[in-house]
């Protein structure tokens, strides 16, 4: 299944600006280094724009709730590159405990390794979505062909395994270039990042990431964590339990509500 797809303005006008280029030094040879000049501004645009995960300039990008889920007084918690057998299901306790629901960003290759532990997510009433199978390093240098099968890879094996399609899609680290979105309308996958990042892959310290999460938090907010790859905390806990705990007690003390990023769609 796909949806319709249609270049961003940002995509349009570097397309435009090409043909311009291409045109103008074919009519007037002596143009052809404002013409490079041009294209070399122009890529360098587009290229930063794929370094930078909460832009919408390369497409269509979640970094907040619908303005419905606003006035809910709902935020998300997104929790990626999981499944972590040893990690996950303490965090599910603790959602649990709490009576909060959560999206995890699975990836692929970890998803078939641990299938009993996708399913025990949704079945505890929270989503799992897709975070690409290879969950690469190098996922924003790929090609449109390479994209897609790795993101293909992950959808087919989050379906089967939870009986639920994935909706949203997060790249690694939000890096990314202009093949995406077409690969994404393809796939009928929505590109989701977040509000606030608290870098708990790199810091181990509970009370800056925590900081980093709760710092102007309001409604709204989609906020990112990890239960794979978190650093560790000065006890030799993965961050996120030691964290987790305090912010989903700062949530209920705010009167936010945590839902799924689908249940926020609602």
């Amino acid at each position: 299944m796909s949806r319709p797809w249609s270049p961003s303005p940002a995509l349009k006008a570097s397309a435009v600006l090409h043909a311009g280029a291409a045109v103008g030094t074919l009519a007037a040879p002596s143009l052809w280094p404002w013409a490079v000049g041009a294209l070399v501004a122009n890529h360098a645009v587009i290229t930063v724009a794929g370094l930078l995960p909460r832009t919408s300039l390369l497409g269509p990008n979640m970094t907040r709730l619908p303005a419905a889920a606003q006035a809910r007084r709902e935020i998300a918690l997104t929790i990626d590159d999981g499944p972590d057998p040893e990690v996950t299901p303490r965090v599910l306790d603790l959602l649990d405990a709490a009576q909060a629901r959560a999206t995890f960003f699975c990836i692929g290759w970890r998803a078939r390794q641990h299938p009993a532990l996708c399913r025990e997510i949704v079945a505890r009433g929270h989503r799992v979505e897709n975070h690409g199978d290879s969950h690469s390093n190098l996922f924003s240098l790929f090609g449109p062909g390479r994209m897609r099968a790795d993101i293909a890879a992950a959808q087919a094996t989050l379906s089967d395994i939870t009986g639920q399609a994935p909706l949203f899609f997060r790249p690694t680290a939000g890096l990314r270039n202009p093949f995406l979105d077409p690969v994404l309308a393809s796939l009928d996958l929505q590109l989701a990042a977040w509000t606030r990042r608290p870098y708990d892959t790199r810091d181990g310290r509970p009370e800056q990431v925590l900081r980093r999460l709760t710092r102007g938090l309001g409604p709204g907010d989609i906020l990112l964590m990890h239960d794979g790859h978190a650093a560790l905390a000065p006890d030799g806990r993965p961050v996120l339990l030691s964290t987790l705990p305090v912010l989903l007690e700062t949530l209920r003390a705010q009167g936010l509500r945590p839902v799924t990023l689908q249940q926020s769609l609602t």
